[in-house]
């Protein structure tokens, strides 16, 4: 069983910024991806992830604010959120994808305030 342990999160005020990490109980290369995903009502959603070979996908509203990037020695993956804003307000989730599984972590509130 695969173990994503988060840390990180908090509440920030609005244009201030927080640091997220997640660390992997396995080695990070052999996941298809390693990312972040914030829960909306009843979904979901991607915030930004890094696929194998090193290719990164963001979500628009991430693109430009927040950055991905990993230690592959520490099976950790970073996420820099910067210029945060109140609509980023939510429960933050580590996500990794092998092959046709997710596995996620504990999840933790990230609060803006305005």
């Amino acid at each position: 069983q695969v173990h994503l342990v988060e840390s990180g999160g908090g509440l920030v005020q609005a244009g201030g910024s927080l640091r997220r990490s997640c660390a992997a109980s396995e080695s990070i290369f052999d996941f298809n991806s390693m990312g972040w995903y914030r829960q909306l009502p009843g979904e979901r959603v991607l915030v930004v992830r890094i696929i194998v070979g090193g290719r990164t996908e963001y979500a628009d509203s991430a693109k430009g604010r927040f950055t991905i990037s990993r230690d592959n020695a520490l099976n950790t993956v970073f996420l820099q959120m910067n210029g945060l804003k109140s609509e980023d307000t939510a429960v933050y989730y580590c996500n990794a994808n092998r092959l046709y599984r997710n596995f996620w972590g504990q999840g933790t509130q990230v609060t803006v305030s305005s």
